[in-house]
């Protein structure tokens, strides 16, 4: 469904930043990518999202190379108190990309009213971003993108800016949504824990250059679980696994 051949960057001050970056994804895969500060993850993400241009190789989504943002793409960033609009209500806030889909305002205001039922956000859809927590702003982020209804989801770092506990409840939100509307999804993060609980494969970058150092499916049952999951001995086998990668990066 996704694939990155060759894929590398360079920027215009001569900062090399990916080299060689061969990744496919599955249709209704959700793929973890970790790595060292400075490897290139969110560089690639852009190039994936047709954002930036990579300076070598291509990104064929569909089998067709991006070379703008495809219309069958959704990016969660990780600065949502940025990507939200404060003037808009968070109904208005997630109903605003469905213009692009051509939907008359009645059908994008039912669309985002959905969408932020499936978040746990119904309650909130007349108030605004700024009188949400900044765990309801991420999933207002969230429910935008389900409204969309992308092919292929990005998710840059999304659960860094909160707490503990309410990055477990968004983790576990990640999860519901992928099984409910079968999304492929691609989510950069810096927590190894993180990347093997959700994670169906986790792919470790090398440090800058970034180039693919491994690649390891992650075998846990599902539904998953907080504490049953991360007390499981291949839980803990597989982190350190993944801890031994990045390390050796």
């Amino acid at each position: 469904m996704l694939e990155i051949k060759a894929l590398g960057h360079t920027y215009a001050d001569g900062h090399r930043a990916l080299t060689g970056i061969d990744l496919g994804l599955e249709r209704g895969e959700l793929v973890c990518l970790v790595g060292p500060s400075g490897c290139g993850k969110s560089t690639l993400l852009r190039c994936i999202a047709g954002l930036q241009r990579p300076t070598e190789g291509t990104v064929l989504l569909e089998g067709q190379a991006v070379e703008r943002v495809p219309d069958g793409l959704a990016v969660v960033f990780q600065d949502y108190t940025r990507s939200l609009f404060p003037w808009l209500s968070v109904r208005d806030n997630v109903a605003l990309v469905l213009r692009r889909r051509g939907l008359a305002r009645a059908a994008r205001r039912a669309a985002a009213e959905e969408a932020l039922e499936a978040v746990g956000l119904a309650a909130a859809a007349r108030k605004y971003p700024w009188q949400l927590s900044g765990g309801m702003q991420q999933r207002a982020a969230i429910a935008r993108a389900l409204a969309y209804r992308p092919q292929l989801l990005l998710m840059d770092e999304p659960f860094g800016s909160v707490d503990a506990q309410t990055r477990e409840d968004l983790e576990d939100l990640l999860l519901s949504v992928r099984g409910d509307h079968g999304m492929t999804i691609l989510l950069v993060t810096h927590d190894i824990d993180e990347s093997v609980y959700v994670g169906d494969r986790v792919v470790v970058l090398t440090g800058a250059p970034g180039s693919v150092h491994t690649d390891l499916p992650v075998r846990l049952p599902s539904p998953r679980d907080q504490i049953g999951t991360r007390e499981d001995p291949a839980f803990v086998a597989l982190r350190a696994e993944v801890g031994r990668a990045v390390r050796r990066t």
